[in-house]
């Protein structure tokens, strides 16, 4: 008999039915006004979920593709952008910024660390800034920026600056709030804590970022320019380009789930979640990278005990039922992550517990049968 194989890596992320299903629909014209209806819904819902007075595009493309958007729309050649990188995808910026011709500034913290927020300010205070880039959850590190902070800060010694946030793995998970944060560009994927498969993502623009973008005139940019697709979220039954029919319908399943839920409520649930299973994951041995004070919701980054190999472990993980994510940067070999966003429940974290018991148990390392799986209950039961 196979073993059933449940991903728990940070993204993609299990998919629910409700939501297979609707990736599973029969295929209707983008532009029959059935659809048409359904993709102005969505857009609306996720401009209301996340509390965005400007515009919403959830568009076919993947994270990294909202990255290159959220620079193309706000900078031009010869601009300075701060980059706060607490991770190896904060780092990415950096050649997205360089290879616009942007005068990049880096501020890199630790791995498992922030830069503080003091540190931040008196970087804004040094010169003029186009744009700021900050992750709120940094995959690679298990890192979570204080965003909130950060947005006022930045509002209040240099208002003229495009707060850049990258929600990738955060938004749907950990709560944002656009306007109320001071957020200008917000933008996520829709395989992480939305729990949809890959192939979509979502940007959120203030008031602010639309100005900015209208200020710039003609970008050498095609695709990603908001100009092209502002029309087309004002009115889906027009054309630009082709719309990912089904994956808009899972997006909008996948909203309306979190909607159901409540965004506050859905947060609480991911951080009672989380630090249940990183003390039920402490008493296996394994020490999570980020500092206590800035640990991600949506994922665990688990450096190894002594001795334990890290490709011997995950293969047993596997071949438990398992799959999760290796280390990256100067802790590959060193760690795995896992993640615990979106839809997965208390069911699942157990299960997915009771195997890495398992699996630590065949590589020799001593582990009491169900003692992390006591924790996680315990703690969630509190």
């Amino acid at each position: 008999m196979n073993t059933k194989k449940m991903v728990m890596i940070p993204g993609p992320t299990p998919v629910v039915k409700s939501i297979q299903d609707e990736m599973g629909r029969e295929m209707q014209a983008f532009g029959d006004p059935r659809f048409v209806a359904d993709y102005k819904k969505l857009i609306a819902d996720l401009g209301t979920l996340l509390n965005c007075s400007g515009a919403t595009f959830p568009l076919a493309g993947t994270g990294t593709l909202a990255m290159e958007m959220a620079i193309a729309n706000t900078t031009r050649r010869g601009d300075s952008v701060l980059i706060i990188s607490h991770g190896f995808f904060g780092d990415r910026f950096i050649e997205i910024c360089e290879r616009k011709g942007l005068q990049v500034d880096v501020m890199r913290a630790e791995w498992g660390q922030i830069i503080p927020v003091r540190d931040i300010e008196e970087k804004l205070k040094s010169k003029r800034y186009a744009a700021m880039t900050v992750s709120h959850v940094d995959t690679a590190t298990g890192v979570c920026a204080p965003i909130a902070e950060i947005g006022e800060m930045a509002a209040r010694v240099s208002p003229e600056t495009i707060y850049i946030v990258d929600g990738v793995a955060a938004t749907a998970g950990e709560f944002e709030d656009v306007d109320g944060m001071g957020i200008d560009i917000l933008f996520t994927g829709s395989q992480k804590a939305f729990g949809v498969c890959p192939g979509m993502f979502v940007l959120w623009a203030s008031r602010k970022a639309l100005a900015r973008r209208e200020s710039l005139g003609m970008i050498p940019e095609y695709y990603v320019d908001f100009a092209k697709w502002l029309p087309i979220m004002e009115n889906p039954a027009k054309y630009f380009a082709t719309p990912a029919v089904n994956l808009v319908w899972a997006m909008a399943e996948a909203t309306r789930i979190i909607m159901e839920e409540g965004y506050a409520a859905r947060a609480a649930r991911h951080l009672k979640n989380a630090r249940a299973m990183q003390k039920a994951l402490a008493v296996c041995g394994f020490t999570v990278l980020a500092d206590e004070n800035y640990r991600a919701v949506t994922l665990s980054n688990l450096v190894y005990p002594e001795g334990l190999d890290d490709v011997t472990f995950r293969n047993t993980l596997y071949e438990e039922g398992i799959t999760v994510a290796g280390g990256l940067g100067p802790y590959a070999g060193r760690m795995f992550r896992l993640g615990h966003m979106g839809n997965i429940d208390i069911n699942d974290e157990v299960a997915t517990l009771g195997v890495i018991e398992r699996a630590l148990r065949r590589c020799g390392v001593a582990v009491e049968p169900g003692k992390a799986v006591g924790v996680y209950l315990a703690e969630m039961e509190k």
